[in-house]
């Protein structure tokens, strides 16, 4: 029996008559799923540049464009809106493909067998690379869904109390009230300063902000309007001290910078994997710290798992399988540029064109002044302009897609450029701004 691609078919030529069926099946299984993503130019980039540190690498023009050149991008206009989702590296869009195409023609038999062996393969991927345990992740749709899980799962009673901030993503401050209006609970929003002297400035807004009622503390890793980073770890430990949970949204940390969960010391984290990983749309991942699930009442039913199993709070129905095992290869791309890569260019790039605009006349950032505070996304207004006015001007007038943010104490335009993005797009972008200031 051979087993050739053609057409995009896989076709089955018999060296005999007569076959088993069990051997036919057998021989399906093992065309594998999670395809190479990547080609000799791509190996041959990565090695000429192996010894380079990140730092001088992160202002090798001629590197990142050659990156750039795996990407297939639009070309109406320059795109710094990146934050809402990363678009996928062409090496990881045809994986894609060709994971849509072996899944749907295995069908059902994917789904009632290597479905399961093939998701456990994907947990323990990203445990290693989020740093914790295969048994404290799950595989979800997006941040929303992780971190609503985790809210809904709370058995809240009358008076109990949560501590947030204004800042925080729209989505889960809905969350929060509608478990206030169902159950009676209690929310508290801080607002985290734009600018803090230090670390133990941010954690104390979040301490004064606990009472012996608080059962839960959400806090983002890194804030998305204004691209902040919060010191999670100290705060994790102090609300740990007042007997409080600590939720972290890091729809924008991870894949973004360099990071470990179990550094962190929270009791949850949720997260995007089509944002900053750049994986097909509709992945994300929930950790539940060992030992928290069983607390956690699940959105749906499911009596398969024991009470102490994450997987109890995954029961969402048949998911798009093609997508998930696609993070195997999204996280393949991203291990072989090297987070400390990526992440050294998001600074870079990022400090590029603040540093010309954050003192100039008529121009407001909107992003911590210590460049440590932050990473690839920063926000910027012009003074006397709303935002909205400034993202549709920037659009039509000068080629450049933003997000305008006009809320929680944040006026201006997000800013979150890729690796595939160049300095000559942001001189454009600078050149804009100061014209409009």
């Amino acid at each position: 029996m051979i087993l050739k691609l053609k057409d995009n078919c896989y076709i089955l030529k018999k060296k005999h008559k007569k076959m088993k069926k069990r051997d036919f099946l057998k021989s399906l299984s093992g065309l594998g799923l999670s395809v190479p993503v990547m080609g000799r130019n791509f190996e041959r980039l990565l090695t000429e540049h192996e010894g380079v540190s990140p730092e001088a690498l992160a202002k090798n023009e001629e590197f990142w464009g050659e990156i750039r050149s795996g990407y297939v991008l639009k070309p109406d206009y320059i795109n710094l809106e990146n934050g809402y989702y990363c678009i996928t590296p062409q090496p990881t869009f045809n994986a894609f493909v060709e994971n849509i195409k072996k899944i749907n023609y295995h069908g059902s038999y994917y789904m009632r067998n290597d479905r399961f062996p093939e998701n456990t393969e994907v947990r323990h991927a990203l445990a290693k690379a989020a740093g914790c345990l295969p048994e404290e992740i799950v595989v979800t749709r997006n941040t929303t869904e992780s971190l609503d899980t985790v809210i809904s799962g709370y058995d809240w009673k009358p008076g109990d109390e949560a501590v947030m901030a204004v800042q925080d993503y729209g989505a889960m401050l809905d969350h929060f009230d509608l478990q206030a209006k169902r159950y009676g609970m209690v929310n508290k929003r801080i607002s985290v300063p734009l600018n803090p002297a230090s670390d133990e400035e941010i954690v104390e807004v979040y301490e004064k902000a606990i009472t012996p009622k608080t059962r839960l503390l959400m806090v983002c890793h890194i804030i998305n309007i204004t691209g902040q980073i919060l010191p999670i770890k100290k705060i994790s430990d102090m609300a740990h001290k007042h007997g409080v949970d600590v939720l972290v949204d890091g729809a924008h940390a991870f894949a973004h910078f360099d990071y470990k969960i179990s550094d962190l010391g929270c009791d949850y984290y949720g997260t995007s994997l089509h944002k900053w990983l750049s994986s097909p749309l509709g992945v994300g991942f929930l950790y539940v710290r060992k030992g928290k699930a069983k607390s956690l009442w699940p959105i749906f039913g499911d009596n398969g798992y024991a009470d102490d199993d994450i997987r109890k709070l995954n029961h969402t129905g048949t998911p798009a399988v093609h997508t998930d095992i696609s993070i195997l290869n999204a996280l393949d791309y991203l291990q072989k540029i090297g987070i400390e890569k990526k992440e050294a260019r998001l600074r870079y790039i990022k400090e590029y064109w603040v540093s010309q605009v954050r003192d100039y006349p008529g121009i407001l950032v909107n992003t911590p002044a210590d460049p440590k505070r932050s990473c690839g996304i920063a926000n910027v207004g012009i003074a006397k302009m709303k935002p909205g006015i400034l993202g549709k001007t920037l659009l039509e007038k000068y080629k450049i897609w933003t997000v305008p943010i006009d809320g929680a104490n944040v006026h201006g335009c997000r800013i979150t450029p890729n690796i595939y993005t160049t300095t000559e797009e942001l001189d454009v972008f600078v050149k804009a701004l100061k014209e409009l200031a």
